[in-house]
């Protein structure tokens, strides 16, 4: 099957950065189909294993597989120089064990830290998806059935396991699910239907004005938090059209993709797609500024040292979106480098927005081009949320999980 002949549910794993933890069972070697399925899915997949798992399966397989080192020790001085443990944590968007031990669930059930999958699993804010797998007794065992209660209370889920013939030749519970059911049990966790039956427009990247046929003025906007977002609105079942600038990109499948150029270009699309609209997500890094003329010749350096540059204001895309007639949700970025809060909450009033989302472009960690964000949310109805830095997909579907929750059909407020 390849992914062209995907169920529409399985698109949800595209850009997803998921973390597997192999624990020591003889299931670890179904492990290496499990990796070789969530990549074809468009995932991104990092491997952690404990010192037992590496006696059924090699990490050199898994490493050949995922396109990615894998890691096994805590104290590996290589891999803290390099992503480090607690990096490795905040990059993850869910931590799936897989096959989860009775020591392994043991483990994790009493917040031990002890190697690096449970330090990992103490220090991620991602979901925690365990698929035991283990011999029948064990898995009865009131031991084992009392640390999965905990672990479901502190909010972990739990695939399986399976009824059937084991390795040691009993037969009851104790099986991992099979790689298919748990791919789809993964992808499951992205999609949330928030948005479904909603037209929601997107815009992202970089806008560039002409000054002559090779030269232009632009920024430095990458399109990531754009793109991501149009991701995390598909996953949430909405009809997504993003209108982008120039980026090296290609667009997330069931995205309908229009490229612009201009800050005019973006203008004219975006008002005839948000007619229609019932979101619309202003996150672009459109020019304030225009030449007032464009050389229909390249400008010569000439005798002066100074060039003077006559330029125009541009048009206000989000807010005489925010002005049009007709009822959608409207949010904007307020991307600055300093004073962020007063700066977004003066655009919030006087764009007329329900909402919008401020970032500090400065800090080189999660300004442009980075994969990574930090953003706070500002509703004109005084509500704020704040996602901590993590990856832009993630803050994608915080963002997409919050505006779903504030159209008017959904706001109890």
């Amino acid at each position: 099957m390849t992914s062209n002949s995907q169920p529409e549910s399985l698109y949800s794993l595209t850009h997803k950065n998921l973390l597997l933890g192999i624990s020591g069972g003889i299931a670890a070697y179904k492990c290496a189909e499990l990796v070789r399925r969530f990549k074809v899915l468009g995932a991104n997949v990092r491997v952690v294993m404990t010192d037992a798992a590496r006696e059924f399966v090699t990490p050199l397989t898994l490493h050949a597989l995922s396109g990615n080192p894998v890691y096994y020790s805590l104290l590996d001085a290589d891999a803290e120089a390099g992503m480090g443990h607690i990096e490795l944590a905040r990059w993850a968007d869910l931590l799936l064990v897989a096959p989860a031990t009775a020591n392994t669930l043991s483990r994790l059930a009493n917040g031990e830290a002890s190697d690096l999958l449970s330090t990992l699993a103490l220090a991620t804010k991602a979901p925690l998806i365990l698929a035991p797998a283990m011999n029948q007794g064990m898995w009865l065992n009131a031991a084992t059935q009392k640390n999965c209660r905990l672990l479901r209370e502190r909010g972990a889920k739990l695939l399986g396991p399976a009824e059937g013939e084991q390795a040691c030749g009993d037969v009851g519970p104790g099986r991992m699910l099979e790689v298919e059911l748990l791919v789809t049990a993964v992808a499951a966790q992205f999609e949330t239907g928030a948005l479904a039956g909603k037209k929601v427009v997107i815009t992202a990247g970089p806008t560039i004005e002409a000054l002559d046929p090779v030269r232009f003025l632009s920024n430095r906007s990458s399109g990531k938090m754009g793109y991501a977002l149009a991701q995390a609105a598909v996953d949430a079942g909405a009809r997504v059209v993003l209108v982008s600038g120039p980026v090296s990109m290609l667009p997330p499948p069931h995205v309908e993709r229009i490229a612009v150029e201009s800050a005019l270009q973006m203008y004219e699309t975006v008002m005839a797609q948000a007619e229609s609209a019932d979101v619309v997500i202003a996150a672009a890094a459109v020019a304030d500024y225009r030449p007032k003329e464009f050389r229909q010749q390249k400008i010569k350096k000439g005798g002066d040292d100074c060039l003077v540059l006559e330029l125009i204001k541009n048009p206000d895309i989000v807010a005489s979106v925010a002005q049009m007639a007709g009822e959608r949700f409207v949010m904007g970025f307020a991307a600055e480098t300093q004073n962020v809060e007063p700066f977004a909450l003066s655009k919030l009033e006087h764009k007329q927005l329900d909402a919008i989302v401020a970032n500090d472009v400065a800090r080189a960690d999660i300004g442009f081009n980075s994969d990574d964000n930090a953003v706070k949310i500002f509703s004109k109805n005084g509500e704020q949320a704040v996602f901590e830095k993590q990856s832009k997909q993630q803050i994608a579907r915080n963002i997409v999980n919050w505006v779903a929750k504030h159209l008017p059909s959904n706001d109890k407020n």
